[in-house]
């Protein structure tokens, strides 16, 4: 029991100190940045009109379709897209190409908007981590007026907060370090009833 005891403490302790981070975001002063522009496949898109009718914009860092880390993040925010569309506008942006972006969306049913920074001006400026051109994360951005301003972020990387599947995984003393995400876990089975012809 004193395994148990030592490990809900820490559990209180991480939650507190989550609502102090919280705290400290929302007090965190904001820095005006440019009016960067990215491309889709209907065109070029600015970011102010990326805002829409939302106040806040958040902006997902995804290293391309390369990546299964960043597919995994991918998935799993995916399914928060409409409450987080509720609260502020949303869009994942990598260095592919719109077509590349748009087919690879459709192959894993992900509803973002999806736009292409091009490893251009925008990462270069905006990076979660500075110095790093394509490094995963998150920016929250704000509109007051017809200016932008850059609120708050955070890289991503395994074990981190913005991906539930290591805190489900902890539970089974999985940890970070013991499990790598791929794009499919389908195998072929011993016998095809179809013949298996053809499989890709």
């Amino acid at each position: 029991m004193e395994n148990v005891s030592a490990l809900r403490d820490a559990e209180k302790e991480l939650f507190e100190l989550t609502q102090k981070v919280a705290a400290l975001r929302r007090d965190q002063a904001s820095q005006e940045v440019k009016n960067y522009t990215f491309r889709s496949t209907a065109g070029a898109v600015n970011l102010y009109d990326l805002f829409g009718d939302k106040d806040q914009l958040i902006i997902i860092h995804n290293m391309g379709q390369g990546c299964r880390y960043c597919t995994l993040w991918g998935d799993g925010i995916n399914g928060f897209v409409s409450h987080i569309e509720s609260v502020c506008s949303l869009v994942l942006v990598s260095k592919d190409r719109p077509d590349v972006q748009r087919r690879f969306a459709n192959e894993r049913g992900w509803r973002f908007n999806m736009l292409s920074h091009g490893g251009g001006e925008y990462i270069k400026d905006q990076s979660v981590v500075a110095g790093e051109e394509n490094m995963p994360g998150i920016v929250c951005y704000q509109k007051v007026g017809t200016k932008v301003y850059r609120k708050n972020s955070a890289a991503f990387g395994p074990g981190d907060e913005f991906c539930s599947m290591w805190n489900i995984l902890s539970l089974a003393g999985v940890s970070s370090s013991d499990w790598t995400p791929q794009y499919s876990y389908w195998s072929r089975p011993e016998h095809m009833d179809d013949g298996g012809e053809n499989i890709q």
